[in-house]
């Protein structure tokens, strides 16, 4: 696998890299120096909910959302088309989803909510965003071909409303020319089928961007990651363009995914594993491009109740440098806070040091 370079306002990022998900803009027990500590390179922050809370008028109150949250990197910011397509279908009557974008109004909220292709990129592009992710229609693989297909008609022509609509933005005469242009993602959707996957992505490099997005869900009914199909897009698109495995964070998964060609993985799931006392390892001295590396230390074992030793042997992580691991499950068996911080800190300085073993 080749390391690569995005060059981004708020500074370079080496790919492949894995950004955690600042879902509210912060990463849950951590500020922005623990993250720069652990290692982080950039975060993914999401427009759905930050709309929601504090409000897109908050964030621009605040100058942003790197003002905002104290953070001095890049920021990934999704659309928020995943989540709002998940909120409607699981209760339509929440909102709804057409050719011209989606509405919804989650529970409790005070009124509806829009997003359109327009409106995401002029979120994106209010809160300071360093990579703006074009709103796309998302499918679950296993829905049938006949509504894949009206989801890849959709992300095709919001892709091109999007685009449009930053470059009207950036057109603006009093937008401040200090602030660089963002670069601009599109999603490849199509579900399994290969003909929907093709048509989608030769018709998004035909309108042109600066990466791409894999989207759907990267899993199986069954929890497999799809790495056929994935391995398939890769194909389909130049390997000069960056490519996004949209919710890949399973350490396993990203090491596939980079072997493949992959450049960014962003996924809640080492956080919160994390939060729940699962804790990664290296076993042994094999290399994440091998088999058999990974392992698990569940910290809530009784067996590491007087474990005078770090999570595994030379982890860098600034908890491991202090911290036994017998005071580690003393913080969660207490349910003291303390405990997700540093077990937070540990998971993502081993996802930093993975992406590192990767780029070699």
């Amino acid at each position: 696998m080749s390391e690569g370079v995005l060059a981004l306002a708020h500074g370079d990022l080496v790919t492949p890299a894995f950004l955690p998900d600042a879902t509210y803009g912060v990463v849950r027990a951590l500020d922005a120096e623990d993250l720069e500590r652990c290692g982080v390179p950039a975060v993914v922050m999401s427009t759905f909910h930050l709309m929601q809370h504090p409000g897109s008028s908050t964030v621009r109150a605040l100058g942003g959302l790197h003002r905002m949250a104290g953070w001095r990197g890049p920021i990934v910011t999704d659309s928020g088309g995943f989540q709002a397509y998940s909120l409607v279908r699981q209760s339509p009557r929440q909102g709804s989803l057409t050719s011209k974008g989606i509405t919804f109004q989650p529970e409790g909220a005070s009124r509806p909510f829009q997003l359109t292709p327009e409106k995401t990129v002029q979120l994106q592009v209010a809160y300071g965003a360093d990579v703006v992710v074009c709103l796309d229609d998302c499918r679950h693989p296993d829905e049938p071909e006949s509504e894949q297909a009206v989801s890849v008609g959709r992300t095709i022509d919001w892709a091109r409303r999007g685009k449009a609509e930053l470059d009207r933005l950036m057109a603006q005469p009093r937008r401040d020319r200090a602030a660089p242009r963002p670069l601009l993602f599109a999603v490849v959707q199509g579900g399994a089928s290969r003909e929907l996957r093709r048509r989608c992505a030769e018709e998004l490099l035909r309108i042109g961007f600066d990466g791409f997005g894999y989207g759907g869900w990267p899993l199986s009914g069954s929890g497999e990651l799809l790495i056929e199909m994935l391995a398939y897009t890769r194909e389909l698109i130049p390997a000069a363009l960056p490519l996004h495995a949209l919710g890949v964070g399973h350490p396993e998964s990203v090491a596939r995914c980079a072997g493949l060609g992959y450049a960014l993985f962003d996924s809640a799931l080492p956080t919160r594993d994390a939060r729940h006392g699962r804790l990664y390892a290296l076993d042994g001295t094999a290399r994440p491009d091998a088999t058999g590396w990974l392992d698990y230390v569940y910290v809530q074992d009784e067996r590491h109740s007087k474990a005078d030793r770090p999570v595994y042997p030379g982890c860098p992580c600034f908890v491991c440098a202090r911290y036994p691991l017998a005071y580690l499950r003393h913080l969660f068996k207490t349910g003291d806070v303390l405990f997700q911080r540093l077990a937070t800190a540990h998971n993502l300085t081993f996802m930093a040091g993975l992406m590192a073993a990767l780029r070699g």
